[in-house]
């Protein structure tokens, strides 16, 4: 596993270079977004889950951001304030052995700027991602 300086040099590689990181743009959370997720549906009918995805990271807190890691994903929640209205950008990466590849992008404003909306999220990205991971190793055990 990688250990915190690898991880913040990641980070500050990622920043320096988000374009090349991220090919898909940094996602936007809005109305929309929850809605085609299904992620609304969820939060209706949310519960304090013990399984939960999102209880099993190591917590670095820093000044400027707190670093969630563990086996398989690296996480950061960056808090900004542009203006009068706060935001906060999460980047998940793949914790691979060597150096983190960057994955997802989002951000989050106004109204979807809350520990709710952000952790909602950051779970559903996390499970997204780890589906992908699960159909990309059975294809390659049936090649």
């Amino acid at each position: 596993m990688l250990n915190p300086n690898q991880i913040e040099a990641a980070y500050k590689e990622f920043v320096e270079n988000l374009q090349d990181w991220v090919h898909d743009g940094v996602i936007p959370i809005d109305l929309q977004f929850l809605h085609d997720q299904h992620i609304l549906d969820s939060l209706q009918d949310d519960k304090e889950d013990p399984d939960d995805l999102t209880q099993y990271f190591h917590v670095v807190e820093g000044v400027e951001k707190v670093t969630l890691f563990n086996d398989q994903f690296i996480v950061w929640i960056v808090p900004k304030s542009e203006g009068e209205q706060p935001s906060t950008s999460v980047f998940i990466a793949l914790n691979h052995t060597d150096k983190p590849h960057l994955e997802v992008v989002f951000t989050t404003k106004g109204v979807y700027n809350s520990p709710r909306y952000v952790l909602k999220v950051l779970q559903h990205f996390l499970i997204d991602m780890l589906e992908t991971e699960a159909t990309l190793t059975a294809f390659e055990k049936n090649a």
